[in-house]
């Protein structure tokens, strides 16, 4: 695969697709903006399979929220700087599957736009945040649950540690994309 692959704009591609890019707003482990623009891109193999998991959601009267895609190397030092903790942020120096454009961080809403609950926000770093974690109550269980299905339908495969990632199952097969946007310095605070 090219380091030259063009990543594709999923708001473009799916002009309905709710989408609140956490790291472009303070909403995020950070407490600050990291990327200067709200670009959300992912390689065209993961669109794919998005396009699949929409068709899904939507079978069941369901939509998705996309709180992250492609992230440039730069956020995800920012983020490993935040939270050096290899169960939620992979270090830099391995390289994100964000990071190739082969990730996604996703939730689901209801037909009225209402967010489903899940147990555990998005970028909580606690074992809450695990998709099968005891603490979590039934119906946001369903929910994680319902989440994996459709994202598995596309074509994605969770991992252990986050109910909201999902990726391609060889998404660390692909190449690190040098930063397709810019990002805050690491030390840009917010007003």
């Amino acid at each position: 695969m090219p380091e030259e692959c063009q990543l594709v704009d999923v708001a473009k591609t799916f002009p309905t697709l709710h989408i609140d890019l956490k790291y472009a707003t303070a909403d995020n482990i950070t407490g600050h903006p990291i990327y200067r623009e709200a670009l959300c891109l992912l390689h065209p193999d993961a669109t794919t399979a998005l396009a699949k998991a929409i068709s899904i959601a939507t079978l069941a009267g369901l939509k998705l929220m996309v709180y992250d895609a492609y992230r440039p190397q730069q956020a995800q030092a920012q983020l490993w700087d935040a939270c050096p903790n290899p169960e939620y942020v992979v270090d830099v120096a391995i390289g994100s599957n964000h990071s190739r454009g082969t990730a996604i961080d996703v939730t689901l809403m209801d037909e009225h736009d209402n967010l489903l609950d899940m147990g555990a926000g998005f970028d909580e770093m606690h074992d809450r945040s695990h998709p099968y974690h005891p603490s979590v109550p039934p119906q946001a269980q369903r929910n994680r649950l319902l989440l994996n299905a459709i994202m598995f339908g596309g074509g994605f495969v969770g991992i252990s540690s986050e109910w909201w990632h999902f990726e391609l199952p060889n998404a660390a097969s692909y190449p690190l994309l040098d930063d397709r946007f810019d990002c805050f310095p690491l030390t840009h605070t917010s007003l």
